[in-house]
């Protein structure tokens, strides 16, 4: 007897919807799984076998073939034992209902109970897109699964528990999420307010979270690079619900999402270790997952000591000028989006002292130069802001007056973006450093004052092609951030002192 039930399976961040077929037939006692399934899935058919006994089932000692279909699709993981344990139940005729228009995803334990299954969001998303109308997960992962709108979301916390519902003995009863999307619920850890005079830096790094610009943080150790690095997400704007799921999709996928956190409302902020190797970088292995640019995708990935990563940071030059990356392998190609803010911070020697007014250097001019030049300069022109952070002078540290809080300069920010969304409502495009040289034309017209200054600082600066429409990107942000709708020539100024390290 044949019996067929859904599930779902990932591809990249994507669900792709999968039949299981289980056959009982006549024969020597036999439990074959096909389908090109990894050790995982092959794995199933003892957590099967167990989860049937010692439900109280009895498992059918025949020959069973189970098919997961489509047959050219890899699949990957314990999601399928749900699905396969209720196709050997219904061939074999112990139990009936209707599961036509309904997807079974989990992996069962030995006692029959279902655990947390990884990339739920991206199943269901595709089960409702399928025209499917219910969707039977683990108990615990039916938060995340109610994110999707429009399907019957069913919890099932055992075998048992399902056997009984579909016989109608026990209806499980749909899940109903106890709370809405409110962006506004979101604490930081850090604030801007707790940081110490650098306030040029404070302004640097509001105009870049007002265009979404990348930035590069140079100066001597302890200066306070990496507090405000972690600062910077507390000026960010709050996540529409849009980019919420994008983000909870990709952590899902990679395994990341804390049980306790179905859905992300928290901007994320992404610090890897020099270290990392270039598949956790940009993402790989034999099971290809998202690396660390994915998953800072609509938030801030920050390199710490970045001459220190070497030749891995080449790979970041193509997906940080198209806002996604293409990872091709033998078994075919997967694309991840990183649309992300790049903050980086560097010492300016070896030592971290060359430049300091209280240590002196005690590196060679060759060692400096040396040092500065592990950066190669196409990385370098992806920075739309360079910037200098000076040591902090001992009466500031100890004075109690406290700096402008992130609340303020969020406010700010936010109401820059704004001007950003209605800018480029109907197109791709979500804040100023997403512009094309097509929208550079419109947008970024200058007043002849304006035109002779930048003239100027192509010709003094040697300013590349990239760097002169990352300076007119620049000053339109300046721009919006005084609500200004023609860019002045003291934006454009402001824009241009923000190139001059990497012109030097």
């Amino acid at each position: 007897m044949l019996a067929k039930v859904f599930s779902c399976a990932v591809n990249g961040l994507e669900g792709v919807l999968v039949e299981v077929e289980a056959d009982i037939a006549q024969g020597l006692p036999t439990f074959t799984v096909v389908g090109l399934g990894d050790t995982a899935v092959h794995e199933s058919r003892e957590r099967v076998r167990a989860a049937i006994r010692n439900t109280g089932m009895t498992f059918p000692m025949k020959r069973l073939t189970v098919n997961l279909a489509p047959a050219d699709l890899k699949k990957y993981g314990p999601l399928y034992d749900l699905p396969i344990a209720l196709g050997l139940l219904l061939a074999s005729e112990q139990i009936g209902g209707e599961t036509e228009k309904a997807v079974f995803i989990g992996e069962l334990s030995l006692d029959g109970t279902l655990r947390h299954t990884e990339g739920i969001l991206p199943m269901v998303v595709t089960a409702r897109e399928r025209g499917m109308e219910k969707v039977f997960v683990p108990h615990d992962d039916a938060p995340e699964a109610a994110l999707v709108e429009g399907l019957t979301i069913m919890p099932v916390p055992t075998l048992a528990a399902l056997v009984l519902h579909l016989i109608g003995d026990r209806p499980i009863q749909p899940f109903v999420p106890q709370t809405a999307f409110n962006p506004t619920e979101v604490e930081y850890t850090v604030d801007f307010a707790h940081v110490r005079g650098q306030e040029h830096v404070k302004r640097a790094l509001e105009v870049a979270a007002a265009g979404a610009h990348n930035v590069l943080l140079t100066g001597s150790p302890g200066a306070g690079k990496t507090m405000m690095a972690r600062a910077l997400t507390s000026i960010l704007p709050p996540m529409s619900i849009d980019e919420a799921l994008e983000v909870t999709r990709i952590y899902s996928v990679s395994g990341q999402l804390p049980s306790d956190t179905p859905l992300i409302r928290q901007r994320p902020f992404r610090a890897p270790h020099h270290t990392t190797s270039l598949a956790g970088l940009v993402g790989g292995g034999s099971r290809i997952r998202p690396g660390e640019i994915t998953l800072a995708h609509r938030g801030v990935l920050f390199l710490d000591e970045l001459p220190e990563f070497g030749s891995k940071l080449e790979v970041l030059r193509q997906p940080l000028e198209d806002r996604f990356i293409t990872l091709s392998r033998a078994a075919g190609s997967l694309t991840f989006p990183c649309a992300l803010m790049l903050l980086a911070a560097q010492n300016p020697c070896n030592c971290g002292y060359y430049g300091d007014t209280e240590r002196s250097c005690t590196c060679g001019a060759a060692a400096v130069n040396r040092y500065q030049r592990r950066v190669s300069g196409p990385l370098l022109d992806r920075f739309d802001i360079h910037i200098d952070v000076p040591r902090v002078k001992y009466e500031k540290l100890t004075s109690e007056r406290q700096g402008e809080a992130s609340l303020m300069l969020r406010q700010r920010v936010c109401q820059a973006r704004q001007i950003q969304v209605e800018r480029f409502q109907g197109t791709k495009l979500l804040t100023n450093a997403d512009m094309g040289p097509a929208e550079l034309q419109i947008y970024c017209k200058l007043t002849p004052q304006g035109e002779s200054l930048i003239k100027a600082a192509v010709r003094q600066l040697s300013l590349s092609a990239r760097g002169y429409h990352r300076v007119l990107k620049l000053s339109r942000t300046i721009a919006d951030l005084e609500a200004a709708s023609q860019i002045a020539p003291n934006h454009l100024a402001e824009a241009i002192q923000y190139r001059r390290r990497q012109e030097e």
